[in-house]
């Protein structure tokens, strides 16, 4: 029997990279879907509680699904743009993983296969007590319309005060990630912005943000002061060096 050595160092050099991006609502705004609230705290006019809650929901569930109805039909004129489709084309170069915060499908329609929404998806439902979850498209949901159990649809968007269930999957992702892409989030929503302190220390972290000041570059963390399209693409032009 012929004794077989592996060179680990040389193994784990020609191991395919992985890169992680963690989206947010910036990467969506450049496709004309507004971020998700403004100064005041109002989403589209609507205060937080009153739309994006249990409570706001069994309080005005007309209210509710108007208001998310409404955000699927904007979805559904919409397109991917620039940044999406340079997201999608990483995974020609490196084992490519989206984490995002945002409930949009424009990800998805850009071409990249492995994303994980962290906050639900607009193009589902599912209901109050959690049992279904179906692929409702860009179509409305009805006030009194009831899963196969009787309970009352909802659409399957994480609300303020439940759990995130999909975190644990995105720190194992994070934490074995060559490089982590930080783009559209300002990093202020938890749990989903404690994500960046779970990249091992040799992890080249990428921030995408226009008015993050560059000082903060430091380490492993290197900050691009640009747009999402324009930082984007300045990530892939690094990273495809990296991979030649």
């Amino acid at each position: 029997m012929h004794e077989v050595t592996i060179d680990f160092m040389k193994f784990a050099s020609m191991r395919q990279k992985k890169c992680v991006i963690f989206s947010g609502a910036g990467i969506s705004a450049q496709s004309g879907i507004k971020t998700f609230r403004d100064a005041n705290g109002l989403w589209e006019g609507n205060k937080i509680e009153e739309v994006a809650s249990v409570d706001g929901f069994l309080k005005n569930p007309q209210l509710v699904l108007d208001f998310y109805n409404q955000r699927r039909a904007q979805l559904a004129q919409v397109k991917p743009n620039s940044a999406h489709f340079i997201c999608a084309e990483l995974e020609s170069l490196v084992e490519t993983i989206i984490i995002t915060q945002n409930v949009d499908d424009l990800h998805e329609r850009a071409g990249s296969t492995n994303i994980l929404h962290l906050h639900g998806e607009l193009v589902q439902s599912t209901c109050t007590a959690g049992c279904e979850i179906k692929a409702i498209d860009y179509n409305p949901i009805h006030v009194g319309e009831t899963c196969t159990n009787g309970h009352p649809i909802r659409p399957n968007i994480v609300w303020f005060g439940e759990e995130v269930p999909a975190m644990e999957q995105a720190i194992k992702w994070v934490m074995t990630a060559d490089y982590l892409v930080v783009v559209g989030t300002s990093l202020e929503v938890y749990p989903a912005a404690s994500l960046l302190h779970y990249c091992h220390s040799n992890c080249k972290v990428f921030v995408i943000d226009p008015h993050r000041h560059s000082t903060l570059n430091k380490g492993n963390i290197s900050v691009i002061n640009q747009d999402a399209v324009q930082g984007m693409q300045q990530v892939f032009n690094i990273i495809s060096r990296f991979a030649e």
